[in-house]
């Protein structure tokens, strides 16, 4: 299995999406941070400091930060924990639930008119869903 930033647990709630995980396979050595790709643009990433110890990890981001100049909608973006060196996709893959997609759901945020949702890809991978409008 790749390597990659394993979620143990999601925290979304008071404006903040927390996470909390588990480094596999790779070197927990280093300065660690959270990394959020806007699918489909090539702007920066949003960054934010991950707290490592042993292979544990842990950090949030304020919801309100997912909000761009140009909403279309639906924006979907991806999280990765980094080193520097390596960009390791946050997911869970170690638990022998497959579909996570459609098995679990997570509590929506709002701010200023954005809807803010963590949710696991058909790899259950952990991205998170924001949508523009109100709530329906």
């Amino acid at each position: 299995m790749k390597p990659h930033a394993e979620i143990a647990e999601v925290w979304p709630r008071d404006g903040r999406v927390r996470l909390v995980g588990r480094i596999h396979g790779r070197s927990a050595e280093g300065d660690w941070r959270l990394l959020l790709t806007r699918r489909g643009h090539t702007g920066r990433p949003l960054d934010y400091p991950a707290h490592v110890k042993g292979d544990r990890f842990e950090g949030e981001l304020p919801i309100a930060d997912l909000m761009t100049p140009d909403p279309v909608g639906i924006e979907e973006w991806d999280i990765h924990l980094t080193d520097g060196e390596a960009r390791l996709r946050a997911g869970r893959q170690l638990d022998d639930i497959h579909g996570k997609k459609k098995i679990m759901v997570f509590p929506e945020q709002h701010v200023r008119g954005l809807r803010v949702r963590p949710y696991y890809t058909v790899k259950d991978n952990l991205s998170l869903e924001c949508r523009t409008g109100a709530a329906s």
